[in-house]
């Protein structure tokens, strides 16, 4: 997912993905981002170069985990599918999901992948720590190649937990979290309004959309495990 920059007069506009915010930050240019939460010290006046949509990736993990947890019981380890090099904030996402898996009694498999070329190594990896379920990551590059991931869970009969919902439509087993295109449509539309003069200092950080969990009960079939009916009744939307 490439970061884009929109033209308005001399200046310009910067529309970064999740994991560019904080290295952009320090530009003169307006900045429009979706995790500007972590590059703004007060959501009601950003009163910077930077505004845009609070996403939640960070703050969701420890959730996505346990209901994983809940949905594969007696899981004992659980992989993690993860981008080292997917921005300043990667190291702090490492560290968050190790503590939520210690907090949760699960041994935590982590597996490194910066792209396409390297998910198969990463699930044999995965494979061979033994694990029994796979928390994958929520990176822009991994949405852009969750097609290659999702075939791979499916080979290696590992049930999947992602962020987006559009991955539990195309096949993951569950997701919990926002829509990816509904993130970057909130973006656009700051965008559009900086265009007309707004100034970004002056735009309020947007809180995230609907947070949902999607549960993919024609995956679970595929895997051969049944996902238990409390994790049925929590979900949003059952695909079957």
């Amino acid at each position: 997912m490439r970061r884009r920059t929109f033209l308005r007069g001399s200046a310009a506009i910067l529309a970064c993905p999740l994991c560019l915010a904080d290295a952009f930050a320090e530009q003169p240019i307006p900045i429009v981002s979706g995790s500007a939460a972590r590059a703004v010290p007060n959501f009601a006046r950003p009163g910077a170069n930077i505004t845009g949509v609070a996403n939640q990736t960070r703050e969701l993990n420890a959730k996505r985990l346990e209901l994983l947890r809940d949905t594969v019981p007696g899981v004992e380890v659980v992989g993690f599918l993860f981008n080292p090099t997917g921005g300043q904030s990667a190291d702090a996402i490492r560290k968050e999901v190790e503590a939520a898996a210690a907090t949760l009694k699960i041994r935590l498999a982590t597996a490194e992948a910066r792209g396409e070329a390297e998910f198969e190594q990463a699930f044999a990896e995965m494979t061979k720590a033994g694990v029994g379920a796979c928390l994958v990551e929520s990176d822009p590059i991994y949405f852009a190649q969750h097609p290659a991931i999702v075939a791979l869970a499916a080979r290696h009969k590992l049930p999947a937990s992602y962020e987006w919902r559009e991955i539990a439509v195309n096949g993951g087993l569950m997701a919990y979290g926002d829509s990816f295109p509904a993130l970057f449509h909130r973006v656009g539309d700051y965008v559009g309004r900086i265009l007309k003069g707004a100034k970004p200092a002056d735009l309020p950080v947007e809180l995230p959309g609907a947070i949902r969990l999607v549960v993919n009960l024609n995956t679970a079939k595929e895997l051969g495990i049944t996902v238990p009916p409390s994790i049925v009744a929590r979900a949003d939307e059952v695909i079957d």
